[in-house]
């Protein structure tokens, strides 16, 4: 079984910076981490690859600086890993990265793709859904566990804010992984002096069959138009209340047409 993961490196959210021209973060000097439900996506490809046999493949698009980020991913038991970057790459939205993406997973062989939910620098887990969409394989997103797969179908729990649901799709599909769903092994200190003889794989646009006017910025047919700190104010008086009378308060100000009793 072949299981390809989509991991991206992320800025950490603590030290985001924009560049107030493109409005696109700045990625330069600042600290980046494996985004956090890609990892739990690495973990689970990994747990099956143990239970069924197989091989796992990481695909990254991003600066040739995620060449650590690939390390680190063969330290865990990654057999495979490919880095798609090119300068003509720069500034792409989710559907120009989900295009980019897709193009080049037409040349894998693959029998299940684990994409991470959403990543903590953008927060809108579109990149997996419109791979699928640009693959026309079946997806199925915020999964809590893999209960079963075999040659012919995968089935999972799906994670709702008040329940959750099983399903089962056939193979190959796509799911999307929550960073709750289990605990990302360590770094084995066998595999990080293994990981020295392991190679990248560097894919750039001369690599895959791509339409120029549908990548980076002037291909991405989104914009941000603008980003802006939000202003801090000052905290409102405390006020100390009966319980019955906070509630009271509170029901006030959520529903301020209501009549509530005293």
């Amino acid at each position: 079984m072949n299981i390809v993961v989509l991991v991206k490196q992320v800025p950490d959210t603590t030290e985001i910076k924009i560049d107030k021209e493109t409005h696109t973060l700045i990625r330069t000097g600042v600290k980046n981490i494996i985004n956090p439900d890609d990892l739990a996506g690495v973990e689970e490809a990994l747990k099956l690859k143990e239970t069924y046999g197989g091989k796992v493949i990481t695909v990254t698009m991003g600066p040739e600086h995620a060449t650590s980020m690939i390390k680190s991913l063969y330290a865990r038991g990654v057999d495979e890993a490919y880095l798609l970057s090119d300068r003509k790459f720069a500034g792409s939205d989710t559907w120009a990265t989900s295009y980019i993406l897709s193009s080049f997973l037409k040349t894998l062989n693959y029998d299940l793709i684990i994409a991470g939910y959403q990543a903590i620098d953008g927060d809108t887990a579109q990149v997996g859904p419109q791979v699928a969409e640009f693959l026309d394989i079946p997806q199925m997103t915020h999964i809590k566990e893999i209960l079963d797969i075999n040659q012919r179908k995968i089935t999972v729990k799906k994670a709702f804010e008040d329940e959750v649901h099983t399903l089962i799709s056939d193979i190959p599909c796509l799911i999307t992984t929550v960073r709750t769903m289990n605990e990302p092994r360590l770094m084995s200190a066998f595999k990080i002096w293994e990981t020295q003889e392991k190679p990248i794989n560097l894919v750039t646009y001369e690599n895959i069959e791509l339409n120029p006017e549908y990548i980076g910025l002037k291909g991405s047919p989104t914009r941000v138009k603008a980003t802006f700190t939000k202003p801090v104010t000052k905290k409102s008086e405390k006020e100390v209340l009966e319980p019955s009378v906070a509630a009271k308060r509170i029901l006030k100000l959520i529903y301020p047409y209501m009549e509530v009793s005293k």
